[in-house]
Order: structure tokens, then sequence, then C-alpha cells
């Protein structure tokens, strides 16, 4: 898999930017194929730091239903997988660097 498919985009959230605060610890949405060692070659390659630990999930899609003019339509949300990356002591991640 090649290194500019393995992550998708950051995860920005409550939950995040606490871990980000308190263990340097950044979330990440990946491809469902990507596995931890070309997570940890991914962020290495393209923030330029070095990680010391990367903890990855597959989170379960869910489903929703909403009532429409046309009936009650049913449907899933996509499952997706999530890589939590702790980077080296005195390192850092800037993911508002672009906006």
């Amino acid at each position: 898999m090649k290194l500019s498919e393995v992550l998708i985009k950051p995860i920005v959230s409550e939950k995040s930017n606490k871990l980000t605060d308190a263990r340097r610890t950044y979330a990440f949405r990946v491809a469902r194929k990507a596995n931890k060692l070309e997570v940890k070659k991914a962020v290495e390659d393209f923030y330029g730091v070095s990680v010391i630990d990367v903890n990855t999930v597959v989170v379960p899609g869910k489903s929703k239903s909403r009532f429409t003019k046309a009936g009650f339509i049913t449907g899933m949300k996509p499952a997706y997988k999530k890589a939590y990356v702790t980077v080296a002591e005195g390192e850092a991640i800037d993911l508002y660097g672009n906006i």
C-alpha cells in the first residue's frame, strides 16, 4: 500500500485534543487495510516526527434511519479504521497549519 493512501485525515475532536495535551497522542482516520507499521511510516514521513506507539481500532458501522415523505428510510454508515499515534517527547504535529 502506498504511504499516500494510508492516512485519510486527522480526527479533530474534544477527545483527541485532550489526548494530545495529556499524552502527545494524535488520532487519524486511516485506510482499512493499513497496518500499524504502515501507519507509523506514513506519519513519520508526512509530519517529520518520530513515532513511539501506534494503536488501531476498527469503528463499526452504525445503522441510521429517518422519516421522509417517501416513508421510513433505513441505512448503514460505513465502518472505518482509526489510529492513535503517540509521538516522542518534545515533538508535536501541527494539524492547524494549513487553515
